[in-house]
């Protein structure tokens, strides 16, 4: 009896073990929150680059929020994939609140390092640079340069921005006029150290 209880154990053990490891229940999965960028370790920006400019390449549309952070260590600080699944959900709610969806919310990226965007069905566009050893991309429109991160999820990518820059790609580039939504987006990229928001997107 002993023996077959210490057998149930270890088998448990091992499976969760490999549920954790693996990013179960986060980027393998989606809810009504959408998806998280990953295990520990898949959350830092780092952790999951895209590759070479070619990563980058094509169109893509909204799909759910994106959060990550710049350091393992920002992010245990923050709380971990808790602290993503709630930053997540609070970003589902805000981009619901400006109508944000996968139809008025897309980005292509060409070979030529031209992009052209539109986010809460407003256009924009301009060239980008993007650097793949670093995960590092910025977007030049007529008016601005919006600096931010792009990431590897397991369906497409992550692209992602500080408080200041989220701000901006809402407000300017958006046209977004729910000023109480698109502070709560700021809001929760400034609570944690080294927070990065954002949109994951998929072709």
């Amino acid at each position: 009896m002993k023996k077959t209880i210490l057998t149930l154990f270890v088998a448990m053990a091992l499976m969760l073990s490999s549920c954790f490891s693996t990013g179960y229940g986060t980027t393998a999965n989606t809810n009504s929150t959408g998806s998280v960028l990953g295990s520990v370790l898949g959350s830092v920006l780092s952790s999951v680059l895209l590759g070479g400019q070619s990563g980058i390449l094509g169109t893509w549309s909204y799909s759910a929020p994106s959060t990550a952070f710049t350091t393992e260590k920002s992010l245990t600080s923050a709380g971990g994939n808790t602290a993503i699944a709630n930053m997540n959900s609070s970003l589902a709610s805000n981009y619901n609140s400006i109508g944000i969806n996968r139809s008025n919310t897309s980005f292509s990226f060409l070979a030529d390092n031209k992009f052209s965007a539109k986010v809460n069905d407003i256009p924009f566009s301009g060239t980008y640079v993007y650097n793949p050893q670093n995960g590092e991309i910025s977007l030049k429109t007529s008016t601005e340069t919006l600096k931010g991160n792009v990431t590897r999820t397991q369906k497409g990518m992550g692209l992602m921005f500080d408080s200041a820059q989220m701000v901006n790609l809402l407000q300017k580039e958006g046209k977004v006029s729910n000023t109480t939504a698109v502070q709560a987006v700021s809001k929760l990229a400034k609570s944690a150290n080294g927070a990065r928001v954002g949109f994951e997107l998929t072709k």
